[in-house]
């Protein structure tokens, strides 16, 4: 019996997979960020009162996510800096102090989620009151950013998304959704006054301004700067494969999420009023063990996105000061501290834990404009980006999801006064 050689092209097409392997990790690192506390809250919210209905909004903030942060890495990889030091070194300084006060502000909107899920975790599992929790949670994500290299914490963060993702994944087979409904809904927009506000909460869960921040400092953290245009071009590439992938499983574990909390709750005409219901949602795989299989996922993903929050808390302090953006840097340190701090000191007014989940995240989608907007002015820039500007499709699709998060945001404005 002959045994055929390998070909040319085959090895060929092993030497592609495995260097686009390679450059998997950044994208993944930033998607711990969209699989996290305030992204369990919104999509419990939009599956147990809403059905089906919201969907489409995880899709199209999916696809929304993709553009904004491939732009972060892109941007990353031509100049050489992250998104914080670019904003510093290309505008005007009085603007810059404007978006880098309203980064700030959103980095403490996203570590407040985070590290109350963190504490909900503890709650769940030792009993520990829920604010005490939260501390002890802030306590040892300061002290692990404190002494731990950026390498490890990245290899930390990445394993930590997570299993209780593809527990949602799987349970789609086990609580039978109507698959036709929630097609249409993926598909066909559906939006009112009462979804409205669950609606802006899912878009700033997921296109995140932190995460737009630090996928940029990511990218510096791998040195991706190609030393030719050859290069370069070759980073683009696989930066954009690593971004693609990594959102598309983000996606598909929040449509999960949403599908099975319309299947638990919606169905059977159950109210959510806290988010600890949601273990509920576990229990056809996991039985009486669901409550415990929750609050270590929940745990481990407040934990994790804390990290992330605090990463890109630091480096955009010391970004927007012109200074050194590593974990090492008193600045960095200073950051990170101001992101945390505040946000575990609101915590102890917070009364309703599950309802501060969502504000948290409606608050993201308000500042989310001022993180598009410098964005999209430095990367469409050609004294900048030389012959790596944006074209007009880029810049076409960075205008109209930044007028379609507007005009959300100012429906919510309006509805509300």
């Amino acid at each position: 019996m002959k045994i055929k050689a390998p070909s040319i092209l085959d090895y060929r097409g092993m030497q592609a997979v495995k260097r686009a392997v390679a450059y998997l990790g950044p994208g993944f690192f930033v998607t711990v960020g969209f699989i996290d506390p305030g992204n369990w809250a919104t999509n419990l919210a939009a599956g147990s009162e809403f059905n089906y209905q919201l969907l489409w909004v995880v899709l199209l903030s999916s696809l929304i996510l993709v553009l904004w942060q491939h732009m972060s890495a892109h941007l990353g990889i031509i100049t050489g800096k992250c998104l914080a030091e670019a904003v510093h070194s290309y505008t005007k300084p009085k603007l810059a102090f404007v978006y880098g006060v309203t980064a700030m502000t959103a980095m403490i909107a996203t570590a407040l989620a985070e590290i109350l899920g963190a504490g909900i975790g503890i709650n769940i599992l030792f009993g520990i009151p829920v604010k005490l929790g939260a501390f002890i949670a802030a306590c040892v994500i300061i002290i692990v950013l404190l002494y731990q290299k950026y390498g490890l914490i990245e290899k930390i963060i990445v394993g930590f998304v997570s299993v209780i993702g593809f527990c949602y994944l799987f349970e789609l087979y086990i609580v039978k959704p109507n698959w036709g409904l929630a097609a249409v809904s993926t598909f066909i927009p559906n939006l009112d006054s009462k979804s409205l506000l669950v609606a802006i909460g899912i878009i700033g869960a997921v296109v995140m301004p932190h995460n737009i921040y630090l996928h940029s400092e990511v990218i510096q953290s791998r040195n991706w700067s190609g030393k030719s245009e050859k290069e370069t071009r070759h980073l683009l590439r696989y930066e954009f494969l690593d971004t693609l992938i990594a959102i598309a499983v983000g996606m598909a574990i929040n449509a999960a999420m949403v599908i099975v909390a319309a299947s638990v709750f919606f169905r059977n005409h159950i109210t959510v009023t806290d988010i600890t219901q949601a273990s509920q949602t576990l229990k056809p795989i996991a039985g009486n063990m669901a409550s415990i299989l929750f609050g270590v996922a929940l745990l481990f993903a407040g934990f994790s996105s804390s990290m992330t929050a605090g990463i890109a808390g630091g480096t955009t302090f010391s970004g927007y000061l012109g200074k050194e953006t590593v974990l090492e840097s008193k600045w960095f340190k200073t950051g990170m501290l101001i992101t945390i701090c505040p946000a575990c000191l609101i915590i102890l007014f917070i009364s309703n834990a599950y309802q501060a989940l969502i504000i948290s995240q409606v608050c993201l989608s308000i500042q989310l404009p001022l993180t598009m907007l410098p964005l999209f002015l430095i990367t469409s820039n050609k004294k900048i980006m030389k012959q790596y500007a944006n074209g007009f499709t880029e810049n076409l699709l960075m205008v109209m999801s930044g007028i379609f998060i507007l005009a959300l945001n100012g429906l919510l404005v309006y509805n509300l006064l």
